[in-house]
């Protein structure tokens, strides 16, 4: 059996984490090193490694995981102002943990382009 990610362990409660939803489908959890001041991860319960080897029979979880992240932005205030989903691709794209994930950012200006 393969070793769990960081995200699985999270969502295994290997890891303790300031959980903020947890659906069949997917968690979203406060990010421990936040980049603004909301930065929350949604995460898929599926381990898929990151977006590029997501497949059709993915499209489903994935338009999910987009539905929750604009749910968590209205539940944290931050939906009028304006906010940032990420997806990091690969090493080159700021990929840190091999595992699917949307950032949440938001509650101050996101400068363009990021970085």
């Amino acid at each position: 059996m393969a070793n769990k990610t960081l995200f699985e362990k999270i969502r295994d409660g290997d890891i303790p984490a300031d959980i903020i939803h947890r659906d069949e489908h997917c968690l979203a959890f406060r990010d421990i090193s936040p980049q603004a001041p909301v930065h929350v991860l949604v995460v898929p319960n599926k381990p898929i490694q990151r977006i590029g080897l997501a497949g059709a029979a993915d499209e489903g979880m994935l338009g999910h995981l987009l539905l929750t992240a604009a749910e968590i932005a209205r539940s944290e205030g931050i939906a009028e102002s304006g906010y940032r989903l990420v997806i990091n691709n690969g090493p080159d794209g700021g990929e840190a943990v091999p595992h699917l994930h949307i950032h949440l950012l938001g509650g101050r200006k996101l400068d363009w382009p990021p970085g």
